[in-house]
This record gives C-alpha cells, structure tokens and sequence, in this order.
C-alpha cells in the first residue's frame, strides 16, 4: 500500500513519465504507474495534454524548417569568407 501512496502523489515521477513517454515505450509498470496516477491528479492531465500539444507543434516547426531549407549563394559565402579572415588577421 505504501507504493501506492507514492505513486499517487508523485507529480515528479508522473511528468517524467509523460515526457518519456513522447519519446518511448514505457514498461507495463510505468504505464500502470503513470494511469494510477493521472486518474487523480487533474494538474498532471493538463500538464500531459500541454506537453503533447508543445512537442507536436516543435516536431512539425522541425520538419518545415528542414523542408525548406535554403542554401546561401556562392556570392554570399565568399564575401562572408573574406570578413572573417579580416577580422582574423587583425587580432
């Protein structure tokens, strides 16, 4: 029953969990452990729903940035070149 009661009131345990979860498979104990908790814990269900909600939104701004990703042009790139070989042959 003490196991129980710490699982319960762990809010640390159950965001770790959370965040873990987004990334891999829990084990059937975490998984029992976090619905355990997440039954009675509101602050940690609105929690989960941000957290899925955050990560979703960073996945797909990662994906359009790598979509469109732009080259800088070779006009560009020698100009830039020769600033920094000024700036490091004047140190």
């Amino acid at each position: 029953m003490n196991r129980l009661i710490k699982i319960i009131y762990n809010c640390r345990q159950a965001t770790f969990l959370i965040e873990k979860k987004q990334l891999t498979e829990l084990t059937t104990k975490e998984k029992m452990e976090l619905r355990i908790h997440l039954a009675g814990c509101s602050i940690c269900k609105i929690f989960q729903r941000q957290s899925i909600l955050i990560n979703g939104m960073i996945k797909k701004r990662v994906q359009l940035d790598t979509e469109s990703q732009t080259e800088l042009d070779e006009d560009f790139k020698i100009a830039l070149q020769e600033k920094i070989d000024q700036q490091l042959n004047q140190n």
